[in-house]
């Protein structure tokens, strides 16, 4: 019988400012990095899928925080300073999560959106930003990074 997959783990999300200081994005509600690696088929008029024509890597992502102490202001200020900074995803407690680490490097916040003020719960700021380079450190393959 194989054994359950238990999901135990708390990730994390950290990034770096332009100063080299490493500051933890919390709270957080939600990190979601986007790897684009578009690939077409190339046909020929005398035979078809003869190889494969690659486009660039985009790398984009989207974090929504609560806009509670001061991460949100920090974030606020690296989009409205068009300031690169590193994120980095990695475990913060257990060891369930496929990867040890991502890394998206050189990025940069493209749009920031405050939510509303209501009078229950804590308001929240959604940022998206891109970024210019990735790395994935995999517990069981080699990292890969693009470009």
């Amino acid at each position: 019988m194989e054994k359950p997959m238990d999901w135990r783990t708390r990730l994390a999300v950290t990034y770096v400012d332009a100063n080299g200081k490493k500051v933890e994005v919390s709270p957080i509600d939600s990190f979601s990095p986007t790897f684009t690696l578009t690939a077409e088929v190339h046909h020929s008029i005398e035979r078809t899928h003869i190889g494969a024509i690659f486009q660039p890597e985009q790398i984009a992502f989207t974090m929504t925080v609560k806009a509670i102490g001061t991460v949100a202001g920090q974030l606020t200020a690296l989009a409205l300073g068009g300031t690169r900074f590193d994120i980095t995803l990695h475990e913060h407690d257990g060891t369930d999560w496929s990867f040890k680490s991502l890394v998206l490097r050189e990025c940069l916040i493209t749009s920031a959106s405050p939510s509303n003020t209501t009078v229950s719960g804590a308001p929240s700021a959604t940022f998206s930003g891109i970024s210019l380079q990735a790395t994935s450190e995999a517990k069981a393959a080699a990292a890969v990074t693009i470009p």
